[in-house]
């Protein structure tokens, strides 16, 4: 492997122009060599953004760079497959974005083609690498609040313009795939177990299946209740309650793990230590007030993928922990569809 990997850009809309493009042309170890878009203006714009990337209108083209080293693959959900699977083909090392696929049979190809490929393959659940959810798993190893008794997440947005594709299902689009994927596979990271059991209530409000409530039950029992929308507040939080005090993650306010004794009341120590907690936060703050969206995790997310193709450590989340997010979603769906849970299949 050269000195810098050779890193190309497929698909090139409005997420990969505010996050990919400007992260990656400063990245210590990557360089940007090339775009592909089909859209005329995006891939104008993108050209601008990165002058010195070649700029394709077919991501076959793009594909065909015999010293292009990995991609970045930024497409709608819908075309994933299709593109992960002719890239690692070619050899070329892949971080798809989340999900990996629309359904389990494209799925399967991914993992398919990935492991015949002996290919570094990353998924997009940038979040882990959120400096909170580092913190509240590192708190939960060390049993902080005890036993853990249930769990309560919320994902949601508010209304907003969103492009065709994200309007169905079928598609790739739904709250499902744009947000539950992640709080799935953060209870995996969180917990380090696999879901067994789903239960699922999914609604189209606005627009198809944006709205959807959640009951799973991990490998040793712990409940876990999620709420997921596309048309309320801006809101992305965990409480997670143990038989000692409870532990919460905003990561939207919050710039520390938040933990709570089972009394409930702070006593004059505890607000001494919050205080000076609150001291060593600001690098945090400092990074996130730097990154896109106030989001450090995906330049971590990146510069994780970055090292991994170039030998400095294990890549994960990997296209499994994608696959294993996309198969609860699927049970979810089902279970909705059914009016019953589903069990999944231990691996």
């Amino acid at each position: 492997m050269r000195k810098l990997l050779r890193v190309g850009v497929i698909g090139c809309g409005w997420f990969a122009q505010a996050v990919h493009l400007p992260i990656l042309r400063r990245l210590p170890g990557a360089e940007l060599t090339a775009l592909a878009e089909p859209d005329p203006s995006r891939r104008q714009e993108a050209g601008r953004r990165v002058p010195a990337a070649v700029v394709y209108a077919d991501y076959r083209d793009l594909l065909k760079m015999r010293d292009l080293d990995a991609v970045i693959v930024s497409v709608p959900t819908a075309l994933h497959a299709e593109v992960a699977i002719a890239a690692m083909q070619l050899g070329k090392h892949v971080y798809l974005e989340k999900p990996i696929a629309t359904g389990l049979d494209e799925a399967e190809k991914i993992m398919k083609a990935w492991k015949e490929a002996e290919v570094v393959g990353m998924v997009g659940f940038n979040y882990r690498f959120n400096a909170l959810y580092q913190a509240a798993r590192m708190q939960l190893q060390a049993r902080r609040i005890g036993p853990l008794v249930g769990v309560r997440s919320v994902f949601s947005a508010p209304t907003r313009s969103m492009s065709v594709w994200k309007q169905t299902r079928s598609n790739g689009g739904g709250v499902m795939l744009d947000l539950a994927s992640h709080h799935i596979d953060l209870v995996r990271f969180l917990f380090q177990q696999d879901v067994r059991t789903v239960c699922a209530d999914i609604e189209s409000r606005s627009t198809e299946h944006d709205t959807a409530t959640l009951h799973l039950r991990l490998a040793d029992g712990l409940r876990v209740q999620s709420y997921f929308s596309l048309c309320a507040v801006d809101e992305d939080r965990f409480e997670i309650y143990g038989q000692a005090g409870k532990l919460t993650v905003d990561r939207y306010r919050s710039l520390d793990v938040e933990v709570a004794d089972a009394g409930g009341t702070p006593s004059r120590l505890r607000r001494v230590t919050r205080r000076l907690r609150s001291l060593s936060s600001v690098p945090y703050l400092f990074k996130k007030l730097q990154s896109p969206w106030h989001e450090p995790s995906y330049r971590v997310a990146l510069s994780r993928f970055v090292s991994a193709v170039r030998g400095g450590e294990k890549a994960s989340p990997d296209l499994w922990d994608g696959y294993r997010s996309l198969e609860v979603i699927c049970a979810a769906e089902e279970s909705a569809q059914a009016g019953r849970s589903i069990s999944l299949v231990p691996r």
